[in-house]
């Protein structure tokens, strides 16, 4: 507990504050992305962006993995859940995100359909085979932070011979839709707060492409003072010219990453092109399975096809995660979508910007 109390020191959170008051000169705009949604979170709960200069600016990016998961995708596993006998195991996030009709996952299992919460990938494979003559379906979504959990879990299907459980492949990459970011000529970035869960695993390398592009990376933790010394390593960076990654989550990130959980992921699945909500499709950023997994895919198994569906009429979820608006600036925010009754994902996830918005503005 002192460990997260003393990253939350309000004494040298200000005087964090007072130097980067200091430092960011007022010639200067500092157009800074978070892309993580924990990140996101955080700042909102500590109220990072009301201390900050006027040309300090914090950025929303598309950090949230239910967020960034497609409507045609979302789709998917309700046609799943209809047309087919099966069990749906999820992580709880998913469970009031609306398909095209409307309907939720709360709605489907007050229906009947059995639709369970699972809190790790490993207990989702424990319950389908303790039920061996039950079909069961994982909704595997997340970054590189989830991926490896996903994969354990095939492994250990494997290993014990589960034929009954498969997996929607649908876990996603970061190198590639950062890569985008840098290539949207509407997007201003000077810098990045890079995601401290994801760099667990991958190590600072994949940021690398962002210094070269010469734009800041800093890698952070999420607890104010963690955040507010990012903000000012980019602020430095950015007044330098001398970009680089830099790793100020060190307590936590080894600079080359989990090479047991990166194997772990390779062992299983292979690069593919995946469709991002907002952003479309981007080619290598996704996670199918290899084809000595193709028997643990859910959309082959069911014979499903992911369409490309675009969100809902008014809604602007892929404004918010490419950073172009805040969520208030949505017409549906605050009205027609509430955290109780969302249009899109943004308002239903834990860690997606609008339902932060809406939490804490």
């Amino acid at each position: 507990m002192k460990l997260i109390t003393d990253f939350r020191n309000s004494e040298l959170s200000r005087r964090l504050i007072e130097k980067i008051e200091e430092v960011a000169t007022s010639e200067s705009k500092y157009s800074i992305m978070e892309v993580c949604g924990t990140h996101t979170v955080s700042i909102f709960k500590y109220g990072i962006r009301s201390v900050l200069p006027e040309n300090v600016e914090l950025i929303s990016g598309p950090g949230c993995p239910v967020c960034v998961t497609s409507q045609g995708e979302i789709d998917a596993i309700f046609q799943i859940v209809k047309n087919n006998d099966i069990s749906l195991l999820t992580f709880g996030d998913l469970m009031k995100v609306p398909g095209s009709s409307g309907e939720n996952l709360i709605d489907l299992r007050s229906e009947g359909k059995d639709i369970r919460v699972m809190l790790s990938p490993l207990d989702a494979v424990k319950t389908a085979a303790r039920e061996p003559d039950r079909e069961f379906v994982f909704v595997g979504i997340g970054f590189e932070t989830t991926a490896p959990a996903i994969a354990l879990a095939l492994l250990e299907a494997k290993n014990m011979g589960v034929r009954n459980f498969s997996i929607l492949p649908y876990c996603k990459t970061m190198p590639e839709v950062l890569g985008y970011l840098l290539d949207d000529p509407q997007l201003d970035i000077k810098g990045f707060l890079c995601p401290g869960h994801v760099s667990v695993v991958t190590g600072k390398g994949i940021f690398q492409p962002l210094a070269q592009r010469g734009k800041a990376a800093v890698i952070t933790g999420f607890e104010p003072l963690d955040i507010l010394s990012s903000i000012l390593h980019i602020v430095r960076q950015v007044n330098s010219g001398d970009y680089c990654v830099y790793n100020n989550y060190s307590r936590v990130v080894n600079n080359a990453g989990n090479k047991k959980a990166l194997q772990i992921i390779d062992t299983v699945f292979e690069p593919c092109s995946a469709f991002w909500r907002g952003l479309g499709d981007l080619k290598g950023s996704g996670l199918g399975l290899k084809e000595e997994f193709s028997s643990f895919n859910s959309l082959e198994k069911f014979n499903v096809k992911v369409s490309q569906f675009s969100e809902k009429k008014g809604c602007r979820c892929g404004d918010v995660l490419k950073g172009y608006i805040k969520p208030n600036l949505c017409p549906l925010y605050g009205l027609q979508c509430t955290p109780e009754n969302p249009v899109g994902p943004c308002m239903v996830s834990s860690e997606g910007a609008c339902a932060a918005y809406y939490r804490f503005n």
